[in-house]
């Protein structure tokens, strides 16, 4: 127990030393001084509130060649939003940088006094998005969650954003209490029938704003990995033309949704209208390349956040 004590002690000296330093623009000395503590200590404290990830950083300034790729996105494929933040050359991660952006739209519109329904999608990238969320009371809204939240083994999907989102988001919450995929058309029609089920549906096909992620295709894409679809599974769909999907409904190169059997299968609610819903696909990665492209060619999605390599990439085509 005393451990416990001392490690939350350390973490609370470092959230200080954080605030100190980014928030009240103190140097280290001074932080030093502050604190009663030496300088080196200060520094290691303020290193191990990022490490923490106790601080997050947002940039304010728009850099112009981000703002020149989004005029031009918002030109070619007719789009309501794009967001485009700087690429890391040398970097590895699928979200830093798109996860500060994301966050930030989403408390824009999680910020508007009207009441509003925001449907969300799943997977890594939104709940890297939904994880740099400041805590938010707005009442007059609804969330509601687009896919399902139970795993191929009957447990908690560990990438449903929904309950990541509830737990900083002070709004009315609807998740979808199925799995992604179901074993049958059959079944997702008597699933879809039920009065819950039924319920999350009516909403999410009401919502203002949508926030999804954009998966690709591949063994290692998110279907395989979470357990959704077998291998050899993912493999015919490749070879039947699938370029991408998005909660779980798969789309071809020109972005249209294959008349297939595992769409068949999906349990996710469809995509709200992009006549009336803003609804905002949040990717990186040259993995995921040609999934974007499809997504914004076929309109699966009205609005991008992404990076200036995906932009590039989008533009050259």
């Amino acid at each position: 127990m005393a451990k416990k004590l001392d490690s939350q002690g350390r973490l609370d000296d470092a959230a200080r030393a954080g605030w100190l330093y980014y928030v009240a623009g103190r140097t280290q000395d001074e932080i030093a001084v502050a604190m009663g503590i030496s300088r080196q200590s200060a520094q290691r404290l303020v290193s191990l509130a990022v490490a923490e990830r106790l601080i997050k950083v947002r940039l304010d300034h728009p850099i112009a060649a981000c703002l020149e790729y989004s005029a031009a996105l918002k030109k070619k494929f007719n789009l309501r939003h794009v967001d485009i933040v700087p690429s890391d050359p040398d970097g590895t991660s699928s979200t830093v940088g798109i996860a500060q952006a994301g966050a930030a739209e989403i408390e824009r519109w999680l910020k508007r006094s009207d009441p509003i329904v925001v449907a969300i999608g799943t997977g890594r990238t939104l709940k890297a998005a939904v994880d740099q969320l400041p805590a938010i009371e707005c009442l007059q809204h609804r969330v509601v969650s687009l896919t399902g939240n139970i795993g191929p083994d009957g447990s908690a999907a560990y990438y449903n954003v929904i309950f990541s989102m509830a737990d900083v988001v002070k709004a009315r919450h609807f998740p979808m209490p199925l799995p992604v995929l179901v074993s049958s058309a059959e079944e997702r029609e008597l699933l879809h029938a039920q009065a819950l089920v039924r319920s999350t549906l009516d909403i999410s096909a009401q919502a203002d704003v949508t926030f999804v992620g954009i998966g690709e295709m591949g063994v290692e894409a998110p279907l395989c990995l979470d357990g959704f679809l077998e291998k050899d599974e993912m493999l015919a769909l490749m070879k039947r033309g699938a370029a991408g999907e998005i909660c779980g409904w798969v789309f071809d190169g020109e972005g249209k949704l294959m008349p297939d059997d595992v769409n068949d299968r999906v349990a996710s609610a469809p995509l709200p209208s992009r006549d009336t819903s803003s609804v905002i696909g949040i990717a990186k990665g040259r993995r995921k390349f040609e999934a974007i492209k499809a997504a914004v060619t076929g309109r699966q999605i009205n609005g991008l956040i992404t990076d200036e390599a995906v932009a590039e990439f989008l533009l050259k085509g």
